[in-house]
């Protein structure tokens, strides 16, 4: 009986800490500030791979940021040419970041030999770096969002961007209250459940937290739905059941 009621007591103890955990997380959702972030109307850069990424991975954290007043551009660092489908992918991309609130005049694609989309090809990250930071000076860039080390689905470009940013960070080459914010790999059951998902991010929510509202959710779609000639069967089904909640982290390891 005495066993009974210490794992009991635990139990309690440790439902009641989650509860906290949640409650706490939702409450810095819906501030206009969270704790990871610089200020509403702050300069973010969204730095990706290819063009879709923007759509298929970081919808969320992009509408959450907009939600939240931020200044949004777009670096992405390839024109996506891997079937040879360079310009057109360009085109979808711009299309896509007017859906999301990006404007066109915000949006950078590099398209060079030195970025070649090829999950074969490890970019060179002090070369990413170099190209990463001079775009941060010259538009004066308060949060840098990218992948994490996991680079989310595991390739090998996606990886090079956080390698890139881990860099600047660690050399403290980064201006002055600029922040990184790396979007966090989950396993596959999360990256597939949707908004059954909103309780494991929000325990796990440290510096950011976002979660799309139905609106979001059908824009999201749409943003997406402009990288037509990316929509296979397999893309489909991600955008559907993906997740529509963000917990980004600031600390980059």
């Amino acid at each position: 009986m005495e066993v009974a009621g210490v794992l009991l007591c635990l139990a309690a103890a440790v439902l009641a800490w989650g509860l906290l955990r949640v409650w706490d997380a939702w409450e810095r959702m819906k501030s206009q500030e969270q704790a990871g972030l610089p200020g509403g109307g702050s300069r973010a850069l969204l730095v990706t791979a290819h063009p879709d990424d923007e759509a298929m991975f970081f919808a969320p954290t992009i509408l959450g940021l907009a939600r939240l007043g931020h200044q949004l551009s777009l670096l992405c660092f390839s024109a996506g040419d891997y079937y040879n489908q360079g310009e057109i992918r360009k085109k979808e991309l711009l299309q896509s970041c007017d859906v999301l609130g990006i404007p066109s005049s915000s949006v950078t694609i590099i398209d060079n030999r030195d970025f070649p989309d090829n999950p074969a090809v490890r970019w060179d990250p002090g070369r990413v770096a170099d190209v990463l930071l001079r775009h941060i000076e010259l538009n004066s860039i308060d949060l840098v969002v990218t992948f994490d080390a996991g680079g989310v689905s595991g390739h090998s470009n996606h990886v090079a961007l956080y390698a890139a940013a881990r860099t600047l960070c660690a050399e403290g080459k980064l201006p002055k209250g600029c922040k990184v914010l790396a979007l966090q790999s989950v396993n596959r059951l999360r990256k597939y459940i949707s908004l059954l998902d909103l309780p494991c991010s929000l325990l796990l929510a440290r510096d950011a937290l976002f979660v799309l509202t139905r609106q979001e959710v059908a824009q999201a779609q749409k943003a997406m739905s402009r990288h037509r000639s990316q929509l296979l069967w397999f893309r489909r089904l991600y955008v559907l059941f993906s997740r529509q909640t963000h917990a980004p982290r600031t600390s980059l390891r």
